[in-house]
């Protein structure tokens, strides 16, 4: 084994009913995103600049929950959320409650990059932006139509829309059927949201690194943090493995999910692919998520226990896929 490998994905929980359409919309981006990652790679870019190469095309396009197009909140407003982390010496920056940086993950690579802190949030990471000379626009900008339509069914139904709803537990190498109602914090919700989106690599060197954005979940509260921004939650790399996940990020958050695959890698010795495939199988509890994952000598894996996960990963090899199921 060796070499780089990559891995994207544009959130966990796909509609079973999805159009072909929105299906091909999605691969032809996670498609995109992957020949963007792949060009940097071959030029000899790190880890870190990479994930942040990538997840920024993904907030800059509207189709997945991330920088333009990211769910609202109660209030009708965008308010976005991101990590990245190095795993050579595990830095790390985050951000939260953003409503006018166009892409959240690169404010997040600043706060690991020149502040002494690792995680900023609301009127303090705004302000830090601005001193920063980042790009910022009017929160309306991150607005589409589409999510002005399901934060209206959400009101309707006075409920978060989370996520779809027939869960199956998968993996890449195959799973057992599932059906449980997804409730969150012991509480019943119903489910819809726009897609998490993030990115793992590790390069030629060996180094891993990790990047997740997200809007969060429609109809949430003013002020709700989730996993993504949370390092060892949402977003975890070291020098083993580099891990991202999506879903339902309270049941993320109580899992430390991405750390979990790191930690059984490191004290019960396994691959990458039975780290994943464990703490997705036990770790979750009755939560619905999914992770992407490389690890130092150049595997790629993903796991999911919802209808589909949006993702794709290549390696040095000419290992090349993309797929939603």
């Amino acid at each position: 084994m060796g070499g780089w490998a990559i891995a994207v994905h544009g959130g966990a929980g796909v509609d079973p009913i999805l159009p072909n359409e929105r299906q091909e919309e999605a691969k032809r981006l996670l498609t995109r995103c992957l020949d963007i990652g792949i060009s940097a790679l071959r030029s000899n870019l790190s880890a870190i600049d990479v994930v942040e190469l990538v997840v920024r095309e993904l907030e800059t396009d509207p189709l997945f929950n991330s920088g333009r197009g990211s769910a609202l909140t109660e209030k009708g407003t965008v308010e976005m959320e991101a990590s990245i982390m190095d795993g050579p010496k595990r830095r790390c920056g985050a951000v939260s409650g953003l409503t006018t940086v166009k892409n959240p993950i690169s404010l997040a690579r600043l706060v690991m990059d020149k502040t002494p802190h690792s995680y900023l949030g609301f009127a303090g990471a705004e302000e830090f932006a601005r001193k920063q000379g980042v790009e910022l626009v009017d929160n309306e900008y991150f607005i589409t139509e589409d999510n002005v339509g399901m934060l209206k069914l959400a009101k309707e139904a006075n409920s978060i829309l989370f996520d779809y709803r027939i869960p199956t537990l998968t993996t890449c190498g195959g799973g057992a059927a599932m059906e449980n109602q997804l409730q969150m914090n012991g509480l019943p919700i119903s489910l819809y949201a726009p897609e998490t989106v993030g990115c793992v690599v590790v390069d030629k060197q060996g180094h891993c690194a990790a990047a997740t954005s997200t809007g969060g979940l429609m109809n949430k509260m003013t002020g709700r943090i989730g996993d993504s921004p949370l390092i060892g939650s949402g977003t975890y790399a070291c020098d083993l493995v580099a891990v991202s996940c999506t879903g339902e990020g309270e049941a993320i958050i109580r899992s430390t999910l991405a750390r979990e695959v790191a930690a059984v890698m490191e004290y019960k010795g396994l691959n990458l692919h039975e780290a994943v495939d464990y703490v997705i199988k036990t770790r979750l509890d009755e939560g619905k998520a999914g992770l992407i994952a490389v690890s130092k000598n150049g595997e790629v894996a993903c796991g999911f226990n919802t209808t589909g996960m949006f993702r794709g990963c290549a390696t040095e090899d000419g290992f090349l896929e993309v797929g939603v199921w």
